[in-house]
């Protein structure tokens, strides 16, 4: 598997904005990705070092069209924390 693979998007919102200032960054990743996977992608992708990855799994939501029902797609969100030694991410340094 490809380390650009594993990576989906950036998640930006306030409670991950809020935790840039302590080096710990929100992803959106493949479902299937293990927390290894997840370390080894970002460390090649950004160029840092991770101490450790917390994962989130979610279901997708229930939406109704008219009498027809579907669900959403099931994703994946990963916390990555940084080591304090680590330079921080590029992208984010723009959102503080």
């Amino acid at each position: 598997m490809n380390a650009y693979d594993v990576i989906i998007s950036p998640l930006v919102s306030e409670k991950s904005v809020e935790s840039i200032k302590q080096k710990k960054y929100a992803f959106k990743v493949l479902p299937s990705a293990t927390k290894r996977q997840i370390k080894d992608a970002v460390e090649k992708v950004f160029g840092v070092q991770v101490e450790y990855v917390n994962t989130l799994n979610y279901d997708g939501k229930v939406k109704r069209q008219g009498r027809f029902e579907g669900r959403e797609s099931a994703w994946k969100k990963a916390y990555v924390q940084l080591k304090k030694t680590s330079k921080s991410i590029e992208f984010f340094d723009g959102l503080q």
